[in-house]
């Protein structure tokens, strides 16, 4: 992509959005293209092409989501599969019809079978069955590789599917009702110490294993790829290790500084047993991750402090 490339980020003010938009800035992109829910609803296709026939975007960012944990997923299934269906279908068929040269399409680790191999490869993709737990959001993350793959073949298209495994860092959802596992941590073991509570529950037995990528790593793995991958095959980005959601909150817990005890909940779900995702086709291609996972939970921490939402 030119520096001078008109570069449209959907979604940019969410937690992959603004990592992709920080990024692209540091780097020199300048002709950048960003709109609220409010200047510009996703979800009406009307909206979308005023925009797209507006604006002719060269190059599209699809990072703009409705997501959520396990809690969100369970109490808003219908919500979650119309939204990312609605999303994903309008942008995509605006970005072909109005002569966009290339898309990147935000997928999740979690549209792998809930029981794939370790670790998991692109091709495991639909071979067994979802996490029910995530399966509105995953089956509607799959329609939208599906649908990249297929504007690809019929009408040679240039549309990038990646799939990021859990991510973290600033400007992620730290609201205990919907957030994912570790923002939600973070948030409570910084109350328990602010409120100088005995304990903390967790979630789950603490015995699923889970990696994290920093979204920063994440930006930079998606303009590393804008730039240099343009296969209709997908692509795992990750860093290759996991962790115990147990020693996750361990090392969470030193972090805050908090000096009470952990307590499991066991009556609650731990969803997928593993989600480690196979990294070999993007480290093959020359990119690997900078940011450790303590150095990174450490700045994500300060971040919500300072902004303590």
């Amino acid at each position: 992509m030119n520096k001078d490339a008109k570069i449209y980020v959907a979604g940019h003010r969410g937690l992959v959005g603004s990592a992709i938009v920080r990024k692209l800035k540091t780097e020199g992109y300048s002709n950048l293209f960003t709109y609220t829910h409010n200047k510009l609803d996703l979800t009406d296709q009307q909206a979308v092409d005023r925009f797209f026939e507006t604006e002719r975007p060269e190059y599209v960012l699809l990072a703009a989501a409705k997501v959520g944990g396990i809690l969100a997923n369970s109490t808003y299934p219908a919500d979650i599969i119309r939204d990312n269906l609605l999303i994903q279908t309008n942008v995509i068929d605006a970005a072909y019809r109005y002569g966009v040269k290339k898309l990147l399409f935000l997928g999740s680790s979690c549209i792998y079978p809930k029981f794939a191999p370790q670790p998991i490869k692109e091709d495991y993709l639909l071979s067994s069955e979802l996490e029910p737990t995530n399966e509105p959001y995953a089956v509607a993350k799959i329609a939208g590789i599906k649908m990249c793959q297929s504007y690809n073949r019929q009408y040679g298209a240039n549309f990038i599917c990646v799939m990021p495994t859990n991510l973290y860092g600033p400007n992620d959802n730290f609201d205990l009702q919907t957030s994912h596992v570790l923002p939600a941590l973070i948030r409570k073991f910084h109350e328990a110490k602010l409120e100088g509570a005995t304990q903390v529950v967790v979630w789950g037995t603490g015995k699923p294993h889970r990696e994290f990528l920093h979204v920063d790593d994440l930006a930079d793995a998606c303009l590393f790829l804008m730039n240099n991958y343009d296969s209709p095959d997908i692509i795992n980005i990750g860093v290759g290790e996991d962790l115990t959601i147990a020693e996750l909150a361990h090392v969470i817990k030193d972090v805050v500084g908090y000096s009470g005890k952990i307590v499991f909940d066991t009556a609650k779900p731990d969803g997928t047993p593993r989600k480690l995702l196979d990294v070999s086709k993007l480290f093959n291609l020359g990119w690997t991750p900078r940011i450790g996972l303590v150095d990174g939970i450490r700045s994500t921490y300060e971040w919500f402090s300072k902004n303590k939402i």
